[in-house]
């Protein structure tokens, strides 16, 4: 089965920050500490969720004044499930590859294989500085983030790892033990974000998977395209974000996305707005992340509202598979009330989007 026919999968953002999934003054019935997640990571994997994605944060900083770290938090929503595959979001630079891969494999054995890293090359210059590390320009960061991959497979899955880079080296070293290994997941699974044409062609050499921020039917397409360029026929798999609004009307779906960006917390999404431009507009192309991002859009911090999932369950549904169409594999999901609103959507979206995926399916195959 090629990527194409298999289901569209699900994955969200884990709130092991505080402030939500919005930057907005509405209420939001989500919890940052372990217990509310143990609960959600378990109502996700029984609601249609593969996949939840912990986010990574070293200092308070737009409306997550509170951050739980990613990996120790991920190996514990790993150790309260039993399918779900929980993805560490690492920054290169901060983290050293070998450090971490041994920390991920022996997270795969006690999970009996569903660890997964998402390398995240880096927006926030004071997380770096406030640690006395350097902040290297935007195509360097990238860089970095290619060699440290490069790292973390050759460590996984050679018995005497070599490598000899500009930024990392290894010697004759093997890790013991490997992480777990089957059919089509030869180590865990390595995400990566980014939109720049740096962020591109660096996912088509090294990641399995690569992390859009919110985009409409074209702007997925072009960067669909210029990955798949990138990869000359190397198996690149994409994911989406969203922040999803599912009512029972359409009204009622688009009045609360109009109630979070009116009580939007003007400071600090200014703030965020003049701390990332520099991630966006510092590229040559200006393709970068958030490069033409409006207010409303940072609202929710990685343009989310853009995917434009909001309205009836079958508008939502309906939307999803058209974006499957388009070549995305996974939509990285956020919500307001993320209890309810993760049961609602395995409830009354999920089974809508399998049944219109069934009709993709040709006859007699």
């Amino acid at each position: 089965m090629s990527t194409s026919d298999e289901p569209i999968k699900f994955a969200y953002w884990v709130p092991n920050v505080s402030g939500g999934l919005v930057t907005s003054d509405i209420e939001q019935r989500t919890d940052w500490g372990y217990d509310y997640n143990r609960e959600l990571a378990v109502l996700a994997e029984n609601n249609g969720f593969e996949y939840a994605l912990s986010q990574v944060r070293y200092i308070a900083s737009y409306g997550a004044a509170y951050q739980h770290e990613s990996t120790s938090f991920s190996l514990a929503l790993l150790l309260a499930t039993e399918r779900l595959k929980v993805i560490a979001a690492v920054h290169p630079g901060l983290w050293q590859p070998g450090v971490l891969a041994k920390l991920l494999a022996t997270a795969d054995h006690l999970s009996g294989g569903r660890a997964a890293v998402n390398v995240v090359s880096g927006w926030f210059k004071d997380e770096f500085t406030k640690l006395g590390e350097p902040w290297l320009e935007h195509d360097e960061r990238y860089r970095r983030s290619e060699e440290f991959i490069r790292v973390l497979r050759e460590i996984w899955t050679s018995e005497h790892a070599e490598f000899a880079g500009d930024f990392y080296r290894l010697h004759d070293f093997d890790l013991k033990p490997k992480p777990l290994s089957g059919p089509g997941r030869p180590h865990p699974e390595i995400f990566q974000g980014g939109n720049s044409s740096a962020a591109r062609r660096m996912a088509g050499r090294v990641s399995d998977w690569y992390f859009s921020n919110g985009k409409d039917f074209d702007g997925v397409t072009e960067q669909i395209d210029d990955v798949r360029a990138a990869a000359e026929g190397r198996a690149v798999r994409f994911g989406l974000n969203g922040f999803l609004i599912a009512r029972d009307t359409e009204k009622e779906a688009r009045e609360t996305l109009r109630e979070i960006v009116a009580k939007a917390n003007v400071e600090a999404v200014h703030g965020f707005r003049d701390a990332v431009a520099q991630a966006g507009q510092s590229t040559a192309d200006r393709k970068g992340m958030w490069a033409d991002s409006s207010f409303e859009d940072l609202v929710q911090y990685n343009d989310g509202f853009r995917t434009r999932l909001i309205g009836t369950p079958e508008q939502i549904a309906e939307r999803i598979v058209e974006y499957k169409k388009r070549g995305v594999n996974l939509l990285l999901l956020g919500f307001l009330h993320y209890l309810e609103e993760v049961e609602y959507f395995g409830k009354h979206v999920l089974p809508i989007v399998r049944e219109l995926e069934a009709d993709l399916t040709p006859v007699g195959v």
